[in-house]
């Protein structure tokens, strides 16, 4: 490639990503997921459209493994503890016992039905079985579902990529046929509990290194973290453990840790989770051939799909959802929301970069039956939602951004007070903030004004409150608390619990 090439693709590149973002709105009102419409984009660019030729499977899985990275740092990263915690255990058992039960079904379905032969039966329905990160993060964080609904999946949306990519890594190179299924289990299980750890033990060291460490400029915050993150997936596929199950543990324990500049982080890393998503999609949208489709793809796709939707999904969500008593409604709505996107698509083309016989087709299968059941879940799932009485119409949290001040041992907290939060009409004086935390200004309809402790706060109010490190948690927790549950928190109730 040279300067001349790099003009061009500079110029395409930057042409697709403004189209892509633009199209980002027209997906968030539909209710869809965004990959559908950067597929799209993907398909028109490509051979059966403008003519660009793409048809480098080993490109194609490298990259896919890259961007799925991204995705799951920026899920990670943006989750919040207090969801997930509660549900962690139901997630993971999603993640792993439901994804086994899954497999399994669709296995049989598709050899008794379909006339496949197992291996690739096996590979079809443990390729399909993930859901998807990004899918779920883009559709369901636009529904304000209740905390343990949202924790659940999102859980099991980051953990369950590690142990399928495990299998279909085994299956594809013929390990299971040679070694067994004992030496899969035990490698699974070695892959996600060693890459656990390492992401545990990244994410720490990074929050710890960034509370001690006050940074030049607020911009190398959102770019260190995100760093630690992918280090973690390569300090754990360096020593082939899972990377996926390190970058998202690393991410979901940065993105909780009481750090400088968290919203600006926050935001850095969504467009970055935006930019691999269209880059991903578009290339996967490249990589397929719609000339190459035929109707038994068609077909296949409609019936694997059929089976995965509506009877491996339902069987697993009801065998790991007795374990922890979910009600009736709430497997249903679960059971629906397992969306599929960009992670199928990308695991089939491990297969194809492995030269598996049937390896193209199974990835036109794949094609075929995440696009159509994708756009089939997402559609009505605001209504489902509603119908499960899985809403929530919870006051909304504040949003805090902290900034460290050099010379004193302090932090600078910026409190966004958004609308339905309880804060607003509360005077300042009844916040009763920890000694050593004060709001020192209120930025109110672009004037700014040093409050009276009988000011009352406002929606849209910017508060900026200096806070000593050693009650900056306490005073954050007590405006969390009072964002919930008004000016009375903490008289007769837990005031940190956030239901």
């Amino acid at each position: 490639m040279d300067v001349h090439d790099l003009d061009r693709y500079l110029l395409v590149g930057s042409g697709v990503l403004i189209l892509a973002i633009l199209a980002v709105r027209l997906s968030v009102s539909a209710g869809l997921p965004s990959l559908l419409v950067y597929l799209a984009l993907g398909l028109a660019l490509g051979s059966s459209g403008l003519g660009i030729e793409f048809a480098d499977a080993d490109l194609a899985h490298a990259l896919g493994f890259g961007g799925l990275v991204l995705i799951l740092a920026e899920g990670g990263l943006t989750t919040k503890w207090e969801h997930v915690r509660p549900n962690l255990g139901y997630g993971l058992l999603l993640a792993t016992l439901g994804s086994a039960i899954s497999v399994v079904v669709v296995a049989v379905g598709a050899h008794l039905f379909l006339g496949l032969d197992w291996e690739l039966s096996v590979l079809l329905a443990a390729v399909l079985t993930p859901t998807d990160a990004a899918a779920v993060f883009s559709v369901l964080r636009q529904v304000p579902l209740k905390s343990s609904v949202k924790g659940s999946l999102e859980a099991e949306s980051g953990l369950n990529d590690a142990p399928i990519v495990v299998l279909v890594v085994a299956i594809s190179a013929g390990d299971v046929a040679d070694k067994g299924i004992g030496y899969l289990v035990g490698l699974v299980a070695f892959e996600l509990v060693v890459g656990a750890m390492i992401g545990i033990a990244t994410g720490w060291l990074g929050a710890y290194l960034l509370r001690r460490v006050a940074l030049p400029a607020s911009g190398l915050y959102p770019l260190v973290v995100f760093a630690f993150t992918v280090l973690a997936y390569g300090a754990a596929a360096g020593i082939h453990a899972s990377g996926f199950a390190a970058v998202y543990v690393a991410a979901l324990i940065l993105g909780n840790a009481e750090l400088p500049h968290r919203t600006a982080t926050r935001s850095f890393v969504e467009g970055i989770g935006w930019l691999a998503q269209i880059g991903l999609f578009v290339m996967l949208g490249l990589l397929a051939s719609p000339d190459e489709l035929t109707w038994t793809h068609v077909w296949h796709g409609l019936v694997v799909g059929a089976i995965l939707t509506f009877v491996a999904r339902p069987l697993t969500v009801i065998a790991c959802a007795t374990w922890f008593g979910r009600s009736r409604r709430e497997q249903i709505f679960v059971g629906w929301a397992g969306l599929r996107g960009a992670v199928p698509i990308v695991l089939a083309t491990i297969p194809l970069s492995a030269g598996v016989a049937g390896s193209r087709d199974l990835f036109n299968v794949v094609f075929v039956a995440t696009v159509i059941y994708t756009l089939v879940q997402a559609a009505p799932m605001a209504r489902l939602a509603a119908a499960c009485g899985v809403l929530t119409d919870a006051a909304r949290d504040v949003e805090v951004e902290a900034a460290p001040l050099e010379r004193v041992s302090a932090d600078l907290l910026q409190i966004r007070v958004p609308r339905g939060s309880r804060l607003a009409g509360v005077e300042v004086g009844e916040l009763r903030l920890p000694v050593g935390a004060s709001i020192s200004l209120i930025v109110r309809d672009e004037r700014t004004f040093v409050p009276h402790r009988t000011d009352r706060i406002a929606v849209d109010d910017d508060l900026l409150i200096v806070a000593d490190r050693s009650v900056r948690e306490e005073a954050e927790a007590r405006l969390h608390a009072v964002g919930r549950h008004g000016r009375l928190a903490g008289w007769g109730r837990d005031s940190a619990d956030p239901a």
